[in-house]
């Protein structure tokens, strides 16, 4: 049944209409004001008091890490590669398929209680390599019907051919406007010459996805073992491949972006967790200026997005020393590159609220307490809704997955029987540190 948003604000980056109507099944067919909305029979939305907008893409997460909410473990790193070693390599090297599903349908959930559809995942599991991103993807796209992106993080931690198995499997067999997947690595430092040779000839024409220069040490590494920066061996290798997701590259030099925009990978930001982890900043600024194409994502830290966005903009404010060097257009800049992406790699159209793009869309509570027009949009949302973000419905492909800020009481019975996961996950880690 063809469905209609009415009395409804909308706002895209190109779009501002107020006492508007959206008629949707799974695209958007038609757009306009009220006074000009012929009823149907379609199964009236009244959207008055609220405003309309596309729902969000995460470039960048790790769903495996889910079940480390509330974790207790021995925990005193002195670096990066000590965290690695005390927390997530601990926690990844006890996850099966069970717990990734369990992971994702909860983390999925959670996601789209903050308005995200669109996710694009970087997944570790040590107890089951083989069909560990079908497991995810059952969770993401099968049942909670969003949109999902997937890879295995290859590393020589792990059976190497496996996880080449798994990427080249996957990516293979999933190529719908839901599923798709990309060529997972973990990071140099984690990856053998043997290792990157043998991803190189297994890739095909496969995207990679990889955490590139997170810290100093992944930088120093690769220039101790083999006199050449990260990105350097990484195109000697031939794996920078257009479309690329190279992710953090906070310690990258100029000739690395040079080397990046050149090969026309995409650069993934998530400065809140490299503030977590203490291992600097990534130079925006210069990526800006190099024409390097850049996305946000979490990295795992939670499932919201809109704090990314926060973060990004007070950060540069920042790094720069000043309060205007990047401004709110300069993110919305970043925030469509997410949409821009995610359209090409899923063959779809997202990111607006207009004929012919994908029913993707978030429905908001909002009464502005001054003026709003286009102009302003993006200023009322930032600095006001963003502080406290709770859309109250929320649609994918025409699919309602969040009716008045609540899920499908069949999702919530799968959220609540998580923990039984969660505590096996969690008793092997105990009996790993005894």
């Amino acid at each position: 049944m063809v469905k209609a948003l009415i009395n409804a604000t909308l706002y895209d980056r190109d779009r501002f209409l107020k006492n508007a109507y959206v008629l949707f099944d799974k695209q958007i067919f038609e757009v306009g004001l009220m006074k000009e909305f012929i009823n149907h029979n379609y199964e009236l939305i009244d959207c008055e008091n609220h405003i309309v907008m596309p729902s969000f893409v995460l470039a960048h997460t790790h769903i495996y890490s889910t079940f480390a909410r509330g974790l207790s473990l021995p925990f005193n790193p002195s670096n990066f590669q000590e965290i690695l070693d005390q927390l997530w390599w601990k926690l990844d090297s006890q996850i099966d398929n069970d717990i990734s599903y369990c992971s994702g349908i909860v983390y999925g959930s959670d996601c789209i209680k903050n308005g995200i559809t669109t996710i694009i995942d970087h997944h570790a599991s040590k107890l089951d390599i083989y069909n560990s991103l079908n497991s995810v993807k059952k969770a993401i796209v099968d049942t909670l019907k969003l949109r999902g992106c997937f890879c295995f993080e290859t590393s020589d931690r792990f059976d190497v051919d496996m996880c080449i198995r798994e990427n080249a499997e996957f990516a293979l067999n999933n190529h719908t406007s839901h599923s798709r997947g990309l060529f997972g690595l973990h990071a140099s430092m984690s990856l053998s010459e043997e290792t990157l040779k043998k991803v190189k000839d297994n890739l095909g024409m496969n995207p990679i996805h990889i955490h590139v220069s997170e810290s100093q040490l992944d930088e120093l590494d690769s220039m101790n073992q083999y006199h050449e920066s990260v990105i350097e061996r990484l195109n000697r290798h031939g794996l920078l491949l257009e479309n690329s997701l190279l992710i953090h590259c906070v310690h990258i030099s100029e000739k690395d972006m040079d080397i990046i925009k050149e090969k026309n990978c995409k650069v993934v930001v998530n400065l809140t967790s490299n503030m977590n982890n203490a291992v600097g900043l990534p130079d925006m600024m210069k990526m800006k200026e190099k024409g390097i194409c850049v996305l946000v994502g979490n990295d795992g830290l939670g499932s919201s997005i809109v704090n990314e966005f926060q973060a990004i903009y007070y950060l540069m404010h920042h790094q720069t020393n000043s309060p205007t060097a990047f401004t709110l257009n300069d993110l919305l800049d970043i925030i469509e590159n997410n949409y821009q992406y995610a359209s090409q790699l899923f063959d779809v159209k997202l990111g607006r609220i207009d004929v012919k793009y994908e029913a993707d869309f978030q429905i908001i509570p909002y009464i502005p307490p001054t003026p709003l027009n286009h102009s302003n949009a993006f200023g009322h949302l930032f600095f006001g809704l963003f502080n406290s973000f709770k859309p109250r419905h929320v649609f994918v492909s025409g699919i309602q997955v969040l009716k008045d800020y609540q899920l499908d009481k069949n999702i919530d019975t799968l959220y609540a029987s998580a923990e039984n996961q969660a505590e096996i996950l969690w008793n092997r880690l105990k009996k790993e540190n005894v």
